[in-house]
């Protein structure tokens, strides 16, 4: 049996595609488009722009392929170029406003709600976009708050007050959900 190491094969997609080797390209689309694709949902809520955003991002990616230096993981630079379209696509389309939170919706308890992923989309999807985006740049890429308003030109408090009141409409629309179950 023989074994074949991901990473060399991963590596050496990498290098022909740098070649201009199309069908490596295509390979590597193939490979990541999906996991990128739900990046790009993640942040943008149209399928339709959140599809145009993962094309741009692998135009980027394919142009600055010969950047990429092997020495992080390659999933997670392509990934990071995927936010920072996504990111570029909404301030582009869209007047994104940030809401100035209390203070006292800054220590919100989260809610230990046994969910499926697509229902959780669901719930971010409802979220107003300024706390989308700063819920996801948060929780799930793990930004801090210093790096998440230097990347969207907003202060350091202006991002926790936008995580604090992501979580706590989350928490609403969680406790909605719950009480349908209850009484429907």
């Amino acid at each position: 049996m023989r074994i074949v190491n991901i990473n060399s094969e991963v590596k050496d997609l990498i290098n022909l595609a740098c070649e201009g080797k199309r069908d490596a390209q295509k390979a590597l689309y193939q490979r990541y488009s999906p996991k990128i694709l739900s990046v790009c949902r993640q942040y943008i809520s149209d399928d339709f722009h959140a599809e145009d955003c993962l094309v741009v991002s692998f135009t980027k990616i394919f142009k600055y392929l010969k950047t990429y230096d092997h020495r992080g993981h390659f999933e997670a630079w392509m990934r990071r170029i995927a936010v920072n379209e996504c990111i570029s696509f909404i301030r582009a389309n869209k007047n994104v406003t940030f809401v100035e939170v209390d203070q006292a919706l800054m220590d919100v308890i989260e809610t230990d709600s046994a969910l499926r992923s697509s229902d959780i989309q669901l719930m971010i999807d409802k979220l107003p976009e300024g706390c989308r985006i700063v819920f996801n740049l948060f929780a799930i890429e793990g930004y801090k708050h210093n790096e998440i308003a230097e990347k969207l030109k907003i202060s350091e408090g202006t991002s926790k007050s936008q995580l604090a009141y992501a979580r706590k409409l989350l928490q609403e629309i969680i406790q909605k959900s719950d009480l349908l179950k209850h009484h429907g």
